[in-house]
């Protein structure tokens, strides 16, 4: 038995199965089958297709990086021949062909130990030999067990007593000489005394002031992170919270913040061991080490870490805070175009610009949580947009902004328990494994109704705070922590695209020119002036913006469950040449009237009291699973109609409503429910939500919604 690298259980080799995920493998077999699924090994580039990326593991086995597992395009890695990467294997065939995933994972520091996977050795997990050249081993030789320096032996000076070299006292010769002797002795005894006591007097004084000295030798002047740069080669004192640590198969890495930015401190004690132990993400530090610039990144080589407590930690703690307010306010508040609406709602769109912001300053993780659709990705993305360049400028590591900002469309129009529990188990996974702070979590277009409040519950039971930014009806019960919604401050909705736009202006203003045409490509019909003016200062004609509408539309379908950043990106900042957008938006057009003309001569059309409804029993015409989805088939069906008022889907055990009147849908079911008990109605979302039922009751249910809807508009 072996004992893991990590967290010290006992296990076969070196690393449990707890952790083996978060371990780099060097790979010294000579056959795909005796590789390890799962594991995270170290390659070499092979060579390059339009398909994948070829990848050597080992001397003898080759995998494939296929494109599809790259999160952004091939070209922008940046990869050559013979580069040296980290991947996951996550299948080999029985044919022997080895699938490999992508690996955000690319330094040797952001894993928390490296292992040797040798199939002739005792197990498949062992520990490497020694090797001179590595940067590990360099500190190793430079470092002590509690990660200071050591002392050679030519400058180690210990005083035990009188030295070797005196000389011995004589011996008296006789008695009767020392009786002669003893009271010329008494009183040279007692000036000796006195002499000893003035010597001792001065020793102490002398190591107070040698104590003094070291002290000063070994505390340097506290330097500001931001100030590092021009003290590189130099000791230096630093101060602030610890976001996150790494252990590597050299040292630990901290990733210390204070109030001007954050830096890596690497401490070593042994190969792939955990200095300072007792030392965890959020406890208020202050380090000692020299400044090295590594791989080119400033690094702190830690001589001395400790815990700051009382009066220190609490002026730390200040200080940053101050520094934080103050960095965490957005820089303007000045809004993208008119709108009366987003207008009230002002004061709350710089809380929450300000919560998002101050998460990036202290390190924390952004969880963009938006609906799929076109109103959620404007949206979403507008907030994306705004973050990676403060991210990019917060963290000296160049993929900080896989680490810090992840954008995840839902797959409903609420943020449910099972996103929350799903989030929360990816949270937790992320502290246990790489010291990550709890992150924040942005819900664009949900999270503002009583859908989300479980939800919200569970991640507030685990201090995750949240913000909720949402243009439709709200009902204020989810509980966010900052909530934007124009109807909750009695104003009529709001796009949320158009909203969302809004409030990455205020996160980030340098990019407030690149969020100009956002409003309009979220509308799909009568654009308000004030956004078409706003993107009419832009490159886009109201042609490209549609289809740049479409597109977004179609894409969201299809990434529903994966959000590929770079291809948003390509189609809403023009970094794709037009074509992309043509393409994609064809496909929309295409597959959207095909729904559309399959749908529209089954619907049911019937008057009541002077109200005209056209109802449409959605998966008897339709395609399922197929684009487009029901809602934005419902959408495109009633903006077509003129002939009715109310258009009413039926799909599956739910119905939705589209109309031009203030239909309240939640009052709708709550009445329906009143009337048919036994039908297990229950209204979903505020007044634009929807209703859900039992399917054996479809027709009672849908007769009794038109009623209601025909008494509301009546």
């Amino acid at each position: 038995m072996g004992t893991c690298i990590i967290c010290g259980s006992s296990t076969d080799g070196r690393v449990c199965d707890t952790h083996e995920e978060d371990v780099a493998f060097e790979f010294r077999g000579d056959s795909p089958d005796q590789l390890t699924p799962g594991r995270y090994y170290k390659g070499t580039i092979d060579g390059f297709a339009d398909f994948g990326v070829f990848v050597d593991i080992g001397d003898s086995v080759t995998g494939l990086l296929h494109r599809s597992e790259v999160p952004g395009r091939l070209e922008s890695l940046g990869w050559d021949a013979g580069d040296k990467v980290y991947v996951q294997v996550t299948d080999v065939h029985d044919n022997e062909n080895v699938d490999l995933g992508w690996s955000i994972r690319q330094d040797d520091r952001d894993f928390r130990g490296h292992l040797v996977d040798d199939p002739s050795a005792e197990s498949n997990a062992e520990l490497p030999e020694d090797d001179d050249d590595s940067d590990e081993e360099q500190d190793t030789e430079t470092s002590t067990a509690d990660g200071g320096t050591p002392v050679s032996e030519d400058d180690a000076e210990f005083e035990f007593g009188e030295s070797e070299d005196a000389e011995p006292e004589p011996e008296a010769e006789d008695e009767s000489e020392a009786e002669d002797e003893s009271e010329a002795e008494t009183d040279e005894e007692a000036e000796t005394d006195e002499e000893a006591e003035a010597a001792d007097g001065e020793a102490e004084a002398a190591e107070s002031e040698s104590a003094d000295a070291e002290s000063e030798e070994s505390e340097p002047e506290r330097v500001p992170i931001a100030d590092l740069e021009d003290y590189v080669d130099e000791r230096v004192t630093v101060e602030g919270e610890l976001a996150n640590a790494r252990q590597t198969s050299g040292p630990t890495v901290f990733e210390l913040a204070d109030e001007t930015g954050a830096v890596d401190c690497a401490a070593f004690v042994e190969a792939g061991v955990r200095a300072y132990p007792d030392i965890e993400a959020g406890d208020v530090v202050r380090i000692v080490g020299e400044v090295e610039r590594r791989r080119g990144e400033l690094q702190v080589e830690t001589e001395d870490l400790y815990e700051l407590e009382g009066t220190d930690a609490q002026a730390v703690e200040a200080r940053m805070e101050d520094a934080l307010t103050e960095r965490a306010t957005p820089e303007t508040t000045n809004l993208l175009a008119e709108d009366d609406a987003v207008e009230a709602v002002t004061d709350d769109l710089v809380d929450a610009a300000t919560a998002i912001r101050r998460a990036v300053v202290e390190s924390r993780p952004v969880i963009v949580r938006h609906t799929a659709t076109v109103e959620g990705y404007v949206a979403g993305t507008a907030i994306e947009r705004a973050l990676l360049p403060l991210i990019r400028d917060e963290h000296e590591r160049e993929d900080a902004e896989y680490h810090y900002v992840d954008r995840r469309p839902l797959d409903d129009a609420f943020y449910t328990i099972d996103d929350a529990t799903g989030d929360v188990t990816s949270m937790l996974e992320a502290a246990e494994r790489h010291d990550e702070k709890h992150p924040l979590f942005v819900l664009v277009g949900a999270g503002s109704t009583s859908e989300s409040t479980d939800a919200i519950d569970l991640l507030d039971i685990y201090d995750a705070d949240t913000v909720a930014i949402d243009g439709g009806y709200t009902d204020d019960a989810a509980g966010a922590d900052v909530l934007v919604s124009p109807t909750e401050a009695g104003e009529n909705p709001v796009n949320t695209g158009a909203l969302g736009s809004q409030l990455a202006a205020f996160v980030n203003d340098d990019v407030r020119e690149d969020l100009y045409h956002l409003p309009a490509v979220a509308y799909w019909a009568d654009t308000p002036d004030a956004y078409a003016d706003l993107a009419a200062q832009t490159h886009y004609s109201p042609d490209t913006l549609a289809e740049l509408r479409d597109a977004i539309a179609l894409e969201a379908f299809y990434q529903s469950y994966e959000d590929k950043r770079e291809l948003i990106s390509d189609l809403l900042w023009g970094e794709a040449d037009d074509s992309l957008i043509e393409h994609v938006s064809e496909q929309f057009r295409e597959r959207l009237e095909t729904e559309v003309s399959t749908a529209e001569p089954h619907l049911d059309v019937r008057g009541q009291d002077g109200v005209a409804f056209e109802t449409l029993d959605v998966d008897a015409y339709t395609h399922e699973y197929d684009f487009p989805p029901v809602d934005l088939l419902l959408d495109a069906l009633y903006r077509r109609r003129d002939r009715a008022d109310v258009l009413v889907g039926v799909s599956g055990d739910e119905i939705r409503v589209r109309s031009d009147d203030a239909v309240d849908v939640r009052a709708v079911g709550e009445t329906v429910a009143d009337e048919l008990p036994e039908a297990g109605v229950e209204p979903r979302g505020a007044r634009d939500g929807r209703i859900e039922f039992l399917s054996g009751e479809k027709d009672a249910v849908v007769d009794a919604v038109v009623d209601a809807i025909t008494d509301q508009l009546a």
